[in-house]
This record gives C-alpha cells, sequence and structure tokens, in this order.
C-alpha cells in the first residue's frame, strides 16, 4: 500500500500549490472539464472524494445539489487548506489514506470521485473492490489519473526532437512492465504505480463494476494557439479518466 505523504512535504506542497493556482495548468485546462463533463446530475447524491486535496471539488459538488460530501486525504497540510479555503455545510473532511476506506458502511455513498490520486494506490484491484462495496446500486465511480502512457517510463517521460527543439514524438518505454516508479517531481522519491488500459479495464470488471465511458482529453482548441507547448498533447495526452457503474 501507498503511504506516502507527499503534501507534508512542505517543498512539494508549496510547489504543487503554485502549480494549481496557474490558470494554464493541465488541470484546469484539460482534466477539471473532463472530470465534471462526465460526472453527470449529483443533485441529492451522497458523494465520496478520494484524494481531495484542497477540496474545491468539494465544494463544487455541494454548489451543485449533493446531500452530502466527504472528502478523505492522506495530507493533514491539504487538508487544513481544505477546512479553511473550501468549508461547506454539507461538506466534512477526513484525514485517511484511500487504502483504508473500507472502514465506511456498504452502500454508503451514490457518487465515489477521485481526481489524479489513482497513480498513487498500489493495489488498484483491492481499492476498486472497496468502492464497489461502498457504492449504492447503480452508483458511480468516476476517477481521473496520469496517462498510462506518461507513467509507463522506468527513467521518466522522454520526448524526441527536432533540431529546433520541438517535440515531434513521446518514447514509449517499459508499457507492458506494470509497477512502482519512483521519479522526480519537484522533489526525488514521488512514488507513483504505472497499470496498463488492461489492467485498470480488468480491475475495475473484477470488482463487479460496468465501464460507462473513458477519455483522454486535450486543452480546448482555443488553448492550443494561445499556449504552443501544448502541441506536444497531441502525441499523448496527459491524463485518463473513467467512468464506471456499480449494476
Amino acid at each position: 500500500m501507498c503511504r506516502q505523504i507527499l503534501f507534508d512535504n512542505e517543498i512539494f506542497f508549496e510547489g504543487y500549490r503554485a502549480i494549481r493556482q496557474n490558470p494554464d495548468c493541465a488541470n484546469l485546462l484539460t482534466e477539471k472539464p473532463a472530470l465534471f463533463s462526465m460526472l453527470g446530475e449529483i443533485r441529492g447524491k451522497r458523494i465520496l472524494d478520494l484524494g481531495c486535496g484542497y477540496g474545491e471539488n468539494c465544494l463544487a459538488f455541494e454548489e451543485m445539489g449533493a446531500l452530502a460530501v466527504t472528502g478523505v486525504d492522506i495530507s493533514e497540510k491539504m487538508l487544513a487548506v481544505a477546512r479553511q479555503e473550501n468549508p461547506g455545510k454539507e461538506i466534512r473532511y477526513i484525514h485517511m489514506p484511500m487504502e483504508n476506506i473500507r472502514s465506511f458502511r456498504p452502500n454508503e455513498f451514490d457518487v465515489v470521485v477521485s481526481s489524479l490520486a489513482i497513480h498513487y494506490v498500489e493495489d488498484f484491484e483491492a481499492l476498486a473492490r472497496d468502492i464497489f462495496s461502498l457504492l449504492s446500486p447503480k452508483g458511480i465511480f468516476l476517477f481521473s489519473q496520469e496517462h498510462p502512457l506518461t507513467t509507463a517510463p522506468e527513467k521518466g517521460v522522454r520526448w524526441l526532437q527536432n533540431a529546433d527543439g520541438k517535440e515531434e514524438g513521446y518514447v514509449v518505454t517499459d508499457y507492458a512492465r506494470p509497477g512502482r516508479r519512483s521519479i522526480h517531481w519537484m522533489i526525488d522519491g514521488v512514488v507513483k504505480y504505472h497499470r496498463t488500459f488492461s489492467d485498470l479495464v480488468n480491475g475495475l470488471c473484477a470488482a463487479g463494476f460496468c465501464i460507462e465511458e473513458m477519455r483522454e482529453p486535450l486543452p480546448p482548441k482555443e488553448a492550443f494557439g494561445r499556449i504552443p507547448s501544448l502541441e506536444k498533447e497531441k502525441h499523448k495526452p496527459n491524463f485518463l479518466l473513467i467512468k464506471a457503474q456499480k449494476p
């Protein structure tokens, strides 16, 4: 199980917050719009947000009419920001690793959402089984994660560049070797877990889910003209989103 608490590291915490505050960051341009467009109607529903971070999504869920919202995160520093900046009458924040959610009651939630946190969990199949148990019948599990082509290289992401330094392609290595990856991202030793597309789909199916939708979103068209560096995402998207339903 993954027990690293990246966001309680001051250097990582401040670096990550600076990224998320940039209005042109990939999360705001690409991941978040895709996540919310796939969510569907949540009015009157009970929501569990796994890896809730600063709690922005929890507040958005409440504003969309959710009956109750529970945000879970392993980082005390992130939750402190969430409680201060994104409180809500129907929101509760709980300090807990995602791997411990089996402590909730069966059928306690109607929707489980996770934004860019699943790739930090080692045992995806076990997590999927736990989420399936927590969901009510017809409940939805929607998550985003780093694209499997991003998590694949054991030595980190590498691009093919022309003489002018423009990315002409993406180097795919180690894709068929699922497992632990230790990379440098603001600090050394950031641990993530690579899974193939089939690992993800089969893990969900083995837990009992039916796959409803998958997306590999790109930034909006207007952003490509404004931010030339985004062109490389046409070779490899940053994110994968999957929506699954409990029968």
